[in-house]
């Protein structure tokens, strides 16, 4: 039998998830279609996504079409979760574009487009909404052509099973030679063109029907079946990616999509390099939900029990992101808080499995203060943490004001040290660090300009640990993201007891003392080294209408944008620049006003540049090393 992994992409609203529950009920999996306003789609199972009415988060179901077995990808619409759509993107075959017949090309769908264009995701196009006044699938596909790409192949419901030959006669020598002569053309002759030339994302063809209604969608599902090309079954070492994460009253469930090879129960797996982990339990995708097996192979969705250190974009074997690209960070942060101050831990704790799912989360907390900050790409993520931390875990939290994350970087080098039994230095240890800029991307390099033997390997590490910690907050409160650290002085005192007596700590080195002095140690070579406070900043790509594009960019340079390139045409202009990170949400913001809500915008961080004047200054999260006395007291021994 045969598999296929198909996800459904569309602007909020364009109706890729009433689609989704046609698609179930038209197969036999669903007695009746579920309803987005009533809350009772299959696939938007959170009480958020009903009672908002979006997608969040990734769902995965099944239907079958004969021996072929669908997979389905419900991703989210909203530009908040852009990078839970890049996530899915990863483990799909092929596509379904979901465009309204009313609205059109919309803002997100020229996002998600792109997307799929940069992956050559075979893509499918399904114009939806024909029953709603205004309706014009003529109009849609002009604007598909126009907006997105040129290599459309419509078979629209108007024209019935007619195929488009003068289309397709451009690709194939039957199909040309058919179209001069005028004569008709056999389904299996239109089917292996479309299949062969949709398999290298050479043309998109567009259905078009209502998922309300259902009116177009046998079309859709017999184009699923006879174009789509199904999943490879790659022999081999076991390859696969994680693109989901679910907790449930027996643990962790993680969705894998398998490249290459097998897994199976009992045997032990690796991810992304760390230890092997043995699987307890496999349950693969099938049309009437996941089924208990043995094994998972390649093609298939399977959710895996066990494998307890599993992170959303882990990697199993030599699986690799399509085209190796690493979707950026957030550069919005707020801090968190509980309502009730009790619940600070369990706050923690449910944040910690929620950034398992969502890793750009990027959680942090100071282990002193417990104060938590999490990352962002909008307001909505902070709506749905709320909600998920209410709804799943029974704790109410505040947020503080969303703010743009900068970093530090070093302008020199520094040098500094301190000695057991020295000066006021309350722990028994000796450092000497020194700290020098490095690229950017290369990371934290730590190494040694002692004798490795000169210490335990417990406080090399301890001392390695502390210093990590302290460059999440450089001088100004920002992560230092890039440095090269040297530890230059080391000593401790051996272990000490009295005879007959156990090991006394007040008189013997231990790895704490080597964790907190080594913060300290840092914020001086810092302060010899200064530091540069650096702002994100975006490179924004716009697609706005002609007639509005000198409004658009004196928007951009109000905000301290810069143009880079201009494409102009009759009807839409295409813009790419740079704009801060700060401003970039005020553009997103101002553009359907601008534009009429024609306009479409993406941004993504590009790199960091020097914060001229004053450097913003961070609050920083706990105690201050740069504060010695204040952290003596904080961190005793």
């Amino acid at each position: 039998m045969h598999s296929l992994n198909l996800g459904i992409l569309a602007h909020v609203d364009a109706g890729k998830t009433t689609l989704t529950e046609r698609l179930l009920f038209e197969t036999g999996v669903l007695d009746a279609p579920g309803s987005v306003d009533a809350g009772t789609t299959r696939t938007d199972t959170m009480d958020l996504e009903r009672r908002r009415g979006i997608t969040i988060r990734s769902a995965v179901t099944s239907f079958a079409i004969g021996d072929l077995t669908v997979n389905l990808i419900d991703t989210p619409g909203h530009p908040d979760f852009v990078a839970e759509v890049e996530r899915a993107l990863r483990v799909l075959d092929c596509a379904v574009l979901v465009i309204s017949a009313v609205e059109g090309v919309q803002p997100q769908t020229v996002v998600l487009w792109r997307a799929l264009q940069r992956l050559r995701v075979p893509t499918l196009m399904f114009v939806n909404k024909l029953d709603r006044v205004g309706a014009d699938p003529q109009r849609v596909t002009a604007d598909i052509t126009d907006r997105l790409t040129a290599r459309t192949i419509p078979f629209l419901a108007d024209k019935g099973a007619t195929a488009p030959l003068e289309e397709l006669a451009e690709y194939d020598e039957t199909m040309l030679d058919s179209w001069v002569a005028g004569g008709p053309v056999p389904q299996d002759a239109v089917n292996s063109v479309v299949r062969r030339e949709l398999a290298r994302a050479a043309i998109v063809p567009i259905l078009a029907g209502s998922a309300r209604t259902g009116s177009g969608v046998p079309e859709l599902i017999d184009a699923i079946s006879a174009w789509l090309p199904p999943a490879t079954h790659r022999d081999g070492a076991a390859s696969g990616v994680v693109f989901k994460i679910e907790r449930d009253d027996r643990g962790k469930r993680v969705f894998l999509r398998m490249l290459a090879g097998d897994i199976r129960v009992r045997r032990r797996v690796s991810l992304s390099g760390r230890p092997a982990e043995r699987v307890t339990a496999i349950r693969v995708s099938a049309p009437h939900g996941f089924e208990e097996s043995d094994s998972a192979g390649a093609g298939q969705i399977a959710v895996v029990r066990g494998l307890e250190s599993a992170r959303v974009g882990d990697t199993l074997g030599a699986a690799a992101a399509a085209d190796g690209h690493r979707f950026p960070a957030p550069v919005l942060e707020t801090v968190v808080e509980p309502v009730d101050a009790t619940q600070r831990g369990a706050m923690f704790a449910a944040l910690s499995e929620l950034a398992e799912q969502d890793p750009l989360i990027s959680l942090h907390s100071d282990g002193t203060t417990q104060q938590v900050a999490v990352r962002l790409y909008g307001e909505v993520q902070k709506e749905v943490i709320g909600a998920l931390l209410a709804d799943e875990y029974g704790i109410e939290v505040t947020f503080a004001d969303t703010s743009v994350v900068c970093i530090e970087r070093l302008v020199g080098t520094g040098a500094a040290a301190e000695y057991i039994s020295s000066g006021d230095n309350p722990y028994l240890a000796t450092i000497g660090l020194r700290v020098g800029p490095a690229p950017p991307g290369d990371g934290i390099d730590f190494t040694l300009d002692v004798e490795a033997g000169s210490m335990p390997p417990a406080f090399f590490r301890a001392t390695q640990e502390g210093v990590q910690d302290a460059l999440r907050q450089g001088l100004h409160g920002w992560p230092i993201p890039d440095c090269s650290v040297a530890m230059t002085e080391s000593g401790y005192w051996a272990r000490q007891s009295h005879a007959h007596q156990k090991f006394n700590k007040a008189f013997s080195s231990v790895a704490a003392d080597f964790r907190r002095l080594g913060p300290v140690v840092l914020m001086a070579a810092l302060q010899r080294a200064r530091t540069r406070v650096c702002e994100p900043i975006n490179r924004f790509t716009l697609d706005v209408p002609s007639t509005c594009m000198d409004a658009v960019l004196a928007a951009v340079s109000r905000l301290g944008g810069v143009p880079l390139t201009t494409e102009y045409t009759a009807a839409y202009s295409h813009v790419e620049g740079h704009i801060p990170a700060a401003r970039a949400h005020v553009l997103t913001s101002r553009l359907p006003d601008i534009t009429g809500g024609a306009g479409a915008i993406t941004s993504e961080l590009d790199h960091y540049r020097p914060v001229q004047g004053d450097p913003p200054e961070r609050p920083r999260l706990g105690p201050d090393p740069l504060d010695r006395d204040a952290w003596y007291r904080e961190m005793p021994r």
